[in-house]
């Protein structure tokens, strides 16, 4: 662990508020979910259960926490205020992992939990329990007899998942590290039953990154498997051009149903990328490309650049535009290639860079140009800009892809997952 990453005892953020960028409360914590996992590695913390003014206890996912000191944890403001629901995968710490009875590894001794703590990872957003405050001697956290002592995770047992068990979380722990395209492959062999069961376990982010790897008839049959609610909300984190893919492959009232459910802004997004052709420009695009005002230095282009929940092809360039930043934008000015983001000082603007020799496709612009002008400039993305000039989107080579491949490669693909190894009957 690199030496001055953060750490906090859980204990400590029992009961705190929960801020907003703006500084309103948002509400308190009340309890801490992780997933515990195979063996001896650490759990991973998911998330927190917030309570609100309502009393309504929500979950915030870690990555919308920002920051976790001076008895406050500041969030990006994003919250979803549908009520938490333990799944199976879960476990939360206050409730189930304090005054537990756990081993000492070495030595079998008795040690009842009192607390933990939690750690952000080096260079990411993930967090993990990483160390456990124990008791020796019999008896709960009310006693107070017995040496304390804080000890490394991996140095008690009792914790972790069995190794054998039979459980959609033993499943998802075995499989926890693996890209969303080979769990992608581990779902579609399972079983409709087993199938639904680990979906169901999933958080919805790795859900949704899941979905969008697997073929049309798996996703409509896990979506339809969801409860409304939760099935708007993986639509929602889904990248919007695929979530509108899926959308038109279900029954008109369902698709309104939970376009309904759904964000407003997100539904809006949605319902624009579904107005367009299936296999233009305008059908292909993405409406969550980075973008910029021309008076933007180097360093906040390469601060979005950064952000790791973009794909490497949206990350490859930043767009210049006049506001609104968000999409359909203001007038699009031209398109900053990372390349050059890292040739020149971090303080020059990115209007004095943009590269306006390209001209953008309009939305109505079919599959084959678009191919034709990927393979032409040697691009990996493209601007979307309609006639007024505003930005709508951008198209990325991997969306392109999709659709020129045969229909059944994803199938053909499946037969066998990460590193060769065939999915129904062993390594080959």
């Amino acid at each position: 662990m690199a030496a001055g990453a953060p750490r906090v005892f859980v204990s400590h953020i029992s009961g705190v508020a929960v801020f907003d960028p703006n500084g309103d409360q948002v509400g308190r914590v009340r309890d801490v979910v992780a997933m515990l996992r195979v063996g001896k590695r650490p759990p991973r913390v998911l998330g927190l259960v917030v309570e609100v003014v309502s009393r309504r206890r929500i979950f915030l996912p870690m990555t919308r926490v920002t920051g976790v000191e001076s008895g406050q944890v500041i969030t990006t403001g994003v919250v979803n205020m549908r009520r938490f629901e333990q799944r199976p995968t879960e476990t939360l710490v206050f409730g189930e992992l304090f005054d537990r009875r756990v081993k000492l590894v070495g030595t079998d001794e008795d040690v009842t939990v009192l607390d933990v703590s939690i750690t952000q990872l080096p260079a990411r957003r993930d967090w993990e329990i990483d160390k456990v405050f124990v008791r020796r001697g019999k008896g709960g956290a009310l006693r107070r007899k017995g040496e304390t002592l804080t000890v490394e995770w991996s140095a008690v047992t009792g914790f972790s998942l069995e190794e054998h068990g039979q459980g959609a979380e033993n499943l998802l722990a075995t499989f926890e590290r693996l890209r969303p395209a080979d769990l992608a492959n581990v779902l579609h062999h399972l079983s409709p039953k087993r199938r639904a069961e680990v979906a169901a376990a999933l958080d919805d982010d790795r859900l949704a990154d899941v979905l969008e790897e697997l073929p049309e008839d798996d996703q409509i049959e896990i979506l339809g498997k969801l409860k409304e609610e939760r099935a708007a909300d993986v639509l929602e984190a889904m990248d919007p051009d695929d979530a509108a893919d899926l959308l038109s492959e279900l029954p008109e009232e369902e698709m309104e149903r939970l376009l309904t459910l759904m964000r407003p802004d997100e539904a809006a997004d949605v319902r624009r990328l579904m107005s367009y052709e299936e296999l233009s420009a305008g059908g292909l695009m993405t409406t969550e490309p980075i973008v910029l005002r021309p008076d933007a230095t180097v360093a906040d282009a390469l601060a979005r650049v950064r952000n790791p929940d973009l794909s490497p092809a949206l990350a490859a360039q930043v767009y210049v535009c006049r506001p609104p930043d968000e999409t359909p934008t203001g007038k699009y000015l031209g398109t900053v290639h990372f390349q050059r983001l890292l040739r020149d000082p971090p303080f020059t603007l990115v209007g004095a860079l943009t590269d306006t020799e390209l001209r953008p496709l309009s939305p109505d612009t079919p599959l084959p140009a678009v191919t034709s002008y990927l393979a032409t400039y040697n691009l990996i993305a493209v601007p979307v800009v309609d006639e007024s000039g505003s930005l709508l989107g951008a198209v990325t080579v991997d969306d392109v892809l999709d659709h020129l491949l045969p229909d059944d490669w994803r199938e053909t693909e499946l037969h066998h997952g990460p590193f060769g190894m065939d999915l129904q009957g062993g390594a080959p």
